[in-house]
């Protein structure tokens, strides 16, 4: 078995996030994996709070806007093409695309996704749409 592995995005998403984003799987390695994460024009993901994993995200397409929100502390920042932004541990979070357009992003989840247990519903400032 060679350790190389490649891959082209999925044309449908392999499964809906806890947050209700879909989600196209791409690669997994024992430290961490990557997915393509996308809400359509106008949706509004659920908040969540991860247990285990930090993710490290990467936005490709359209617009949008992200809240953490950690020990007491919320920051609400745009979401646009070529931005990247982390999302540690115990961080309460909540994203959603601009009214006009898709929002996809490229995240890198370390260690690798554990399961749908890992996402914990999660305060937020929007009401979701997904």
């Amino acid at each position: 078995m060679t350790p190389f592995a490649t891959k082209m995005l999925p044309a449908k998403p392999d499964v809906i996030a806890p947050d209700g984003s879909e989600v196209r799987l791409l690669q997994r390695l024992e430290r961490g994996s990557m997915g393509h994460f996308r809400l359509a024009p106008g949706q509004v993901a659920k908040p969540v709070v991860h247990r285990t994993v930090e993710e490290i995200w990467f936005v490709i397409s359209g617009s949008g806007q992200m809240c953490w929100s950690q020990n007491g502390h919320e920051e609400i920042v745009p979401l646009r093409f070529g931005q990247s932004l982390t999302i540690p541990v115990d961080t309460a979070f909540q994203f959603r695309a601009a009214a006009d357009e898709s929002l996809g992003i490229v995240g890198v989840t370390m260690p690798p996704w554990p399961g749908a247990d890992e996402a914990m519903p999660a305060q937020g400032p929007w009401k979701p749409t997904v």
